[in-house]
């Protein structure tokens, strides 16, 4: 595919590598040189350097034969301007970044597919939809499920006193009798890892498993994990994403905002009917525990400073705060939650370039998610009759070393897959893969 991206920032450029991966071809628009420098100097892009709301800028950028204009800038007005001018001007699809959520909300009133705008994307909303996932389980680093449980693929982090602790993936085979788990990727020092049999589990590796129900009890058990139901969540900063999250959150759980601002407090008061909103400085330890602090199963930091969200986490975790979730700027901090002791940290930068991502993709996956700070995709496949994986053995199908194929959901049941499993027409197959590879997994099911 022909993509223009536009905006050199972290979401232009984490997007264009993923893209440049799979071979597309990318051009880049900004006004800034030096982000278009880093950029052309990191990945094999075209840079334009001007406005992407220029007639003559795109025009450099051969926007009359793109297959997709993405606006990514830092401007909501820009962003919008470039996907209208550009789909006027011959682009087949656009998709723009916003910060004002309303346009989501009206979306249909506004008819911004006629004006020249396919799919609008908020960073913020987003970032709430993913921290809303990442509060089903407390004991879990991260959790997806597909197909309403029947399979689903946990992080947990190994510790010390952990029964796998040591042990390989074919010395754990023992604990798993009925086959009903697969460890699918390690997490170690930054690396991530695809396990093998001889794969070795350390303290302090964040392991990721697929399951299907009694797997992940089993999981569970073996880890010395307790499922422990959320109920009560504080949120500490009234941001775009502190607003959203508290927004789908206070429909399931008793939900704390924490904000400095007293405006802010009266704007959010207006909105969030269900949720409690303090107004108060956060970072004053005493008004924390003034706030039960120690009573609550979720603790969630989402001010504009990653430091503040970071360490407030840690300061919740040590009060016994089951699951702590925090918001950070630096994309290269993601990949710290494994050692520092938050659960999960999430940049919404890099949540709306994986979407982006995804919706390229759209058609071709049922469903593509990423893994906080590991290099790996989930996808999730349906297997037709004119795929090459049916019909086939798994053990005959010689998949990239590089991926790994976690589950299969067939007939509403989660399988856990050996080598002699045959895949049939209309099986839900999903597989952990390496961004290098995923083009060739996706082969498979052409």
């Amino acid at each position: 595919m022909r993509i223009i991206i536009a905006g050199a920032g972290e979401v232009g450029f984490h997007l264009a590598k993923l893209l440049t991966v799979e071979g597309h071809d990318i051009t880049v628009i900004d006004t800034d040189a030096e982000k278009l420098s880093f950029i052309s100097n990191h990945l094999d892009v075209q840079a334009v350097l001007g406005s992407s709301t220029s007639i003559s800028i795109l025009g450099q950028a051969n926007v009359q034969k793109a297959d997709l204009v993405i606006g990514v800038t830092n401007s909501e007005d820009a962003n919008l301007t470039t996907c209208i001018i550009s789909k006027h001007l011959g682009a087949k699809k656009t998709v723009a970044r916003i910060s004002n959520v309303e346009f989501l909300m009206s979306r249909e009133k506004l008819d911004l597919a006629d004006l020249g705008i396919d799919e609008l994307i908020s960073p913020a909303s987003l970032a709430a939809r993913e921290i809303k996932r990442l509060c089903r389980e407390s004991a879990l680093t991260d959790f997806i499920d597909f197909d309403k449980g029947k399979l689903s693929l946990i992080g947990i982090k190994v510790e010390n006193e952990s029964r796998i602790t040591g042990c390989t993936v074919a010395e754990c085979a023992h604990l798993n009798h009925d086959r009903n788990f697969i460890p699918v990727a390690i997490l170690r020092n930054n690396e991530t890892l695809i396990p093998r049999k001889d794969t070795r589990f350390f303290a302090n590796d964040h392991a990721y498993f697929t399951a299907n129900a009694e797997g992940l009890e089993t999981i569970m058990d073996i880890f010395g994990k307790e499922r422990i139901e959320i109920k009560n969540v504080m949120i500490l900063g009234g941001s775009a994403v502190g607003y959203h999250a508290a927004q789908l959150l206070s429909r399931k759980y008793r939900v704390k905002l924490v904000e400095p601002s007293k405006e802010r407090c009266m704007e959010l008061s207006e909105k969030l009917e269900d949720t409690l909103i303090i107004n108060a400085d956060g970072r004053n330890l005493d008004i924390l525990e003034d706030e039960n602090l120690s009573e609550m199963d979720a603790f969630i930091a989402l001010t504009g400073n990653s430091e503040t969200n970071i360490i407030t986490s840690l300061v919740a975790k040590n009060h016994g705060v089951k699951k702590t979730i925090a918001l950070v700027e630096n994309v290269d901090y993601i990949h710290l939650s494994q050692s520092i002791g938050v659960d999960t940290l999430i940049n919404k930068k890099l949540i709306a370039a994986n979407f982006i991502f995804r919706y390229i993709r759209k058609g071709e996956v049922l469903s593509l998610t990423s893994l906080h700070g590991a290099d790996v995709e989930v996808l999730e496949f349906e297997v037709t009759a004119k795929s090459k994986i049916c019909g086939k053995l798994l053990r005959k199908l010689n998949f990239p070393k590089s991926s790994v194929v976690g589950g299969v959901i067939r007939n509403e049941v989660g399988i856990i897959p050996d080598g002699d499993f045959e895949f049939e027409e209309k099986d839900h197959v999903v597989i952990l893969s390496k961004m290098e590879c995923i083009g060739k997994v996706e082969s498979y099911f052409r």
